[in-house]
């Protein structure tokens, strides 16, 4: 367990001076404010249903695509390449432990920039300072949901670019290969999701196993405060696979 404190203690340093992190952190931030203001302008524009909050994170999609790559992608292809991989597994160290402390670096870091996001409904309800409005942007049952979702589901994501990561030495290949793989699971899913498909299809196509794969149809049912155990096992358990499959690859290379 010391071991494994101390990894996680030195993959979050790394991760602290990295400039691809700040870089992430940065445009990532930057997008998610465009896209708050872009949520308000279509609020203020327009009768809406749905809370600002649930129209902001609705579009969680396209910063995961950014964030993700740029947080994981150097997270084992870097060592590689500057060869520093080779002296920490031949150090009293489990392939298990390292790739399980670059996968809570990672995943923190990600969290942080969601968190840190929750500013710009603060800021703006400060700015405006009407309880009426303030009400509807500081609506904890989608704040909550929102952020749930976003956390459950990050562990999969994250998951993926540790994976990736672990298969080459080249930063951006690893990059390329996780934003590939992320776009398929999300909007890839999704797409075939819209193909009119024939209800008595029993294949694994068919809607309702779509369903239990389908991002948007977790996160609507977490915006509506509908908290299911299943995307929890599903994301939980997908997160595992992926970090198992992870270890076995970096154990092939001892």
């Amino acid at each position: 367990m010391l071991k494994l404190i101390y990894l996680i203690r030195h993959e979050l340093r790394s991760l602290f001076y990295a400039p691809s992190t700040y870089l992430a952190m940065v445009l990532s931030l930057l997008l998610m404010g465009f896209f708050y203001y872009i949520t308000l302008l279509t609020v203020s524009a327009e009768e809406q249903e749905q809370l600002p909050a649930t129209l902001y994170f609705s579009l969680f999609w396209v910063p995961v695509l950014l964030i993700v790559p740029m947080l994981t992608m150097r997270s084992f292809a870097e060592e590689r390449r500057l060869g520093t991989i080779e002296t920490l597994l031949t150090a009293p160290i489990r392939p298990a432990h390292l790739v399980t402390a670059k996968f809570i670096a990672a995943y923190g870091f990600y969290l942080l920039v969601w968190v840190i996001s929750f500013a710009y409904p603060v800021i703006t309800s400060m700015v405006v300072n009407q309880p009426e409005i303030s009400e509807k942007l500081l609506n904890i049952g989608a704040l909550l949901g929102g952020f749930l979702f976003i956390a459950a589901s990050g562990t999969l994501f994250v998951g993926i670019g540790i994976f990736t990561s672990s298969l080459t030495r080249s930063q951006l290949v690893a990059g390329m290969l996780s934003f590939s793989i992320l776009f398929m699971l999300i909007v890839g899913v999704a797409s075939i999701r819209l193909l009119q498909f024939d209800p008595g299809d029993s294949s694994i196509f068919s809607d309702a196993a779509l369903t239990y794969f389908q991002v948007f149809d977790h996160f609507e049912d977490f915006s509506r405060g509908i908290i299911d155990s299943r995307p929890f096992i599903y994301y939980l358990s997908s997160c595992f696979a992926v970090l198992g499959l992870a270890v076995l690859v970096v154990e092939s290379k001892r």
